[in-house]
């Protein structure tokens, strides 16, 4: 392995640092990191092409094999967290801009650092990364829709340039990526091990990005957002694993699910707000980002001791 590919698998494995770190940054200097937000999408579609990458036919042929499981797993991911946003933006008082984030967080899909956690759990890690494949194909039609029927009551919600935008950042890097792993096999086998490093600096380059242009409200409102933020995340972990259970899924798929749920794709929060609403609405998908990778290591951790 050389010096740059254990560089890039040492950086994937400290994910939630560096993501905190450069959301430090991105508030102690505002004015450097800001002018990156017209880059979100930018960054957001090599992020998705790096992920199709990785996808293969096995992933789909795992949807198939059991469609039932991956069926529980995609439903409960566009049921209850969109419900949990919901629920907590009614119950705690905030900006319609916040609130609006909040809901749209809810709404996305599975995140890839899912997939990472499932396999820290002891967790089916097959069954996590088809959840995610499905969600993510899903999304274009599934997030603007969910979008306008939760949120259009806090901000315009233009569905239509939502799902444009969805096919755009997502399915056509996708696309891209699966398509490469067909006709440049050799160059992606020797890429794959620097994937981890291009992700990772996507991922924090964005958070610091929306830190650095909503500081502001960050000061005003971060304490609220950031409790918000970890209800929405720990109940989504906690929900899921027993819908997962009530539908009769195994331990090991309960596992996935729940950190399925619980675990969702930020960046494209992030993009998303940051397109059609306010870097405010962008917010709590910021700090989604700092926060699922720190409790999604601790409940992996915790779920692994259960055999």
């Amino acid at each position: 392995m050389t010096a740059l590919a254990r560089f890039s698998r040492f950086v994937g494995n400290s994910f939630a640092l560096w993501v905190l770190a450069f959301a430090a940054l991105g508030f102690l200097f505002p004015d450097t990191f800001r002018q990156l937000t017209p880059w979100i999408v930018t960054l957001l579609g090599i992020i998705m092409f790096g992920m199709g990458l990785t996808i293969s036919g096995r992933d789909f042929a795992e949807v198939l094999r059991r469609p039932y499981q991956v069926g529980v797993g995609v439903a409960a991911q566009f049921i209850i967290m969109p419900l949990l946003a919901v629920v907590l933006t009614t119950l705690i008082p905030m900006s319609p801009e916040v609130a609006a984030g909040v809901i749209l967080v809810g709404c996305c899909p599975g995140g890839t650092s899912s997939n990472v956690m499932t396999f820290m759990a002891k967790g089916d890690t097959a069954l996590s990364v088809a959840c995610t494949s499905v969600t993510t194909l899903m999304a274009p039609v599934v997030t603007p829709f969910l979008v306008l029927m939760l949120a259009s009551e806090y901000l315009p919600v233009d569905a239509w340039a939502m799902f444009q935008s969805i096919l755009k950042v997502v399915l056509l890097p996708l696309a891209l990526g699966f398509a490469a792993q067909r006709l440049l096999p050799a160059l992606v086998r020797a890429a794959v091990p620097m994937l981890p490093l291009v992700s990772v600096t996507g991922i924090v380059l964005i958070v610091a990005a929306v830190v650095g242009a909503s500081k502001g409200a960050i000061i005003q409102s971060g304490a609220m957002i950031f409790a918000v933020v970890a209800l929405h995340n720990v109940l989504g972990y906690l929900i899921g694993y027993l819908a997962a259970r009530v539908a009769g899924v195994d331990l090991a798929g309960r596992k996935a699910i729940s950190i399925e749920v619980g675990m969702q794709n930020s960046g494209l929060a992030a993009a998303l707000a940051t397109a059609y609403f306010s870097p405010v609405t962008a917010v709590p998908a910021a700090i989604f980002s700092v926060w699922h990778n720190i409790s999604g290591a601790v409940f992996a951790s915790w779920l692994a001791r259960r055999t």
